[in-house]
């Protein structure tokens, strides 16, 4: 198994961490949709927000490995060859590791701005560092749903790029992110 990248292709580690990110992007914002909506009465009141911080940290956790691997492996050779295309690839791939970034800080300034850590499903803490800033828990959700929704218009762009590549350009692409070490040579 090809654990790290290689010019032609993403490695093992890189590829279920794009798709830990993925998972974590398609569960936690419908999540915090539902539930800013729920009533107090509801029996998801405590229990919803709860299960939200805790899969918050932990995507804040492989999004640093994610950081991680990108900054210590190398990257496999773009297959564009345009070069607004290529720079439009540079930065679509810029905000989909600062907006979730943010959105992690966001998140975690809305949590704890009563000065209560995050609790991680019972297994530890995330001590609250900054609180108490007139209004915090407001400003910093606004700005957390205000990311949140940037964040999917980019995912969509992202992933109708990547079917484009895949049924259209017909390149390895989307295979890249499918399966270890595709060459970037292979054709469908």
């Amino acid at each position: 198994m090809q654990w790290t990248n290689t010019s032609n292709g993403y490695g093992s580690t890189a590829i279920a961490l794009h798709w830990l990110s993925v998972a974590a992007v398609a569960i936690l914002i419908p999540l915090g949709l539902w539930m800013t909506d729920l009533d107090y009465y509801d029996p998801w009141y405590v229990k919803g927000p709860d299960i939200h911080r805790a899969l918050g940290v932990l995507f804040a956790i492989v999004l640093l490995l994610r950081l991680t691997v990108r900054l210590t492996q190398q990257r496999p050779v773009p297959l564009t060859s345009s070069p607004a295309q290529a720079a439009g690839v540079r930065w679509v791939h810029r905000l989909l590791y600062l907006l979730p970034g943010l959105l992690v800080i966001s998140g975690y300034l809305v949590s704890t701005a009563d000065g209560r850590a995050v609790d991680v499903f019972d297994w530890f803490s995330v001590p609250a560092t900054l609180h108490g800033i007139e209004h915090q828990a407001d400003i910093a959700g606004d700005v957390h749903f205000a990311l949140a929704m940037t964040l999917l218009g980019v995912v969509a762009a992202h992933a109708g790029a990547a079917f484009h590549h895949h049924f259209i350009a017909r390149d390895a692409t989307l295979r890249r992110m499918l399966r270890p070490g595709t060459a970037s040579s292979q054709t469908n």
